[in-house]
């Protein structure tokens, strides 16, 4: 104020504004609990979709050990630097994020799949070491679409991917406060030799999106709502009303075909169905 008069200065204008247009354009997305998606159809390899062509495991999976894999190319040296990184399958982008430290450039998708039992289950990726990060949190990615580029942390590490596949969806990018074997991680190549392909639908299903707390704070520093379960939808095993052979006819039962082919003649079988000749 000057004279009685309020003086605006155009650069704090500037920036309350500048402010004010990230809140009302994140905001909304930062706070959804929930982004619906459909259930991943399958899962490939993240590099040289869909089976990893060209590209090979330097360093495996590891309980209590190295927790995920790491993936270079069969060029040699940095030659894989900038190279593609795809989405291991259709899941909703929950971390896109520059963390430093000896993660540099780090991606979390999560993806919603129907498993062996018929129950819906949940299960985060998470692309580490990243030249350039492409997806952004909130996104809805499809299997096999461009998310980043290989990197080596800022020339850290040789040139490669670390991949990941966890099964708990606290972890985030927090590795330190959860126990380092099989109960929080799976080994992501048998997970998805395993999980090539899935039974999916049209039907879209919440995703929850903040279940971890943020590099360097501890789950209880970030969440109070005494939230101890993820309750994620359960689909009800259905059993066929009609119960089918295990195979069907031999090509060389004749008295199967020689009851079809007169079935045919009497206009008994459904138009356009015919068998062998």
């Amino acid at each position: 104020m000057k004279g009685g008069k309020i003086i605006i200065q155009p650069k704090a204008c500037l920036g309350s504004f500048v402010c004010l247009m990230i809140c009302l354009i994140a905001g909304p997305i930062l706070a959804q609990d929930t982004i619906r998606c459909q259930l991943s159809d399958g899962f490939d390899f993240p590099v040289g979709k869909p089976s990893g062509n060209g590209y090979y495991k330097f360093r495996g999976y590891q309980p209590n050990g190295h927790l995920g894999e790491d993936w270079n190319g069969r060029g040699g040296g940095d030659s894989d630097l900038g190279s593609p990184i795809y989405a291991t399958a259709r899941g909703v982008v929950v971390i896109s994020e520059n963390i430093g430290a000896g993660w540099g450039n780090c991606i979390v998708v999560r993806h919603a799949y129907r498993d062996e039992t018929g129950k819906i289950a949940i299960v985060d990726s998470q692309y580490g070491h990243l030249h350039q990060r492409i997806g952004r949190v909130g996104l809805v990615v499809e299997k096999g679409q461009l998310i980043g580029t290989m990197g080596s942390n800022n020339g850290m590490y040789a040139v490669h991917l670390h991949f990941e596949m966890r099964k708990n969806l606290r972890i985030g990018m927090n590795r330190g406060q959860f126990a380092r074997d099989n109960t929080n991680y799976y080994s992501p190549t048998d997970f998805i030799n395993k999980h090539r392909v899935l039974q999916t639908s049209f039907q879209k299903y919440p995703i929850p999106m903040r279940l971890f707390s943020p590099y360097g704070y501890s789950f209880a520093d970030a969440r109070s709502d005494g939230v101890s379960s993820i309750q994620v939808p359960v689909l009800p095993t259905i059993k066929p009303s009609i119960s089918l052979p295990a195979a069907g006819p031999a090509d060389d039962d004749e008295d199967f075909w020689a009851k079809l082919r007169t079935r045919l003649k009497q206009a008994k079988v459904i138009e356009g169905t015919q068998p062998p000749k």
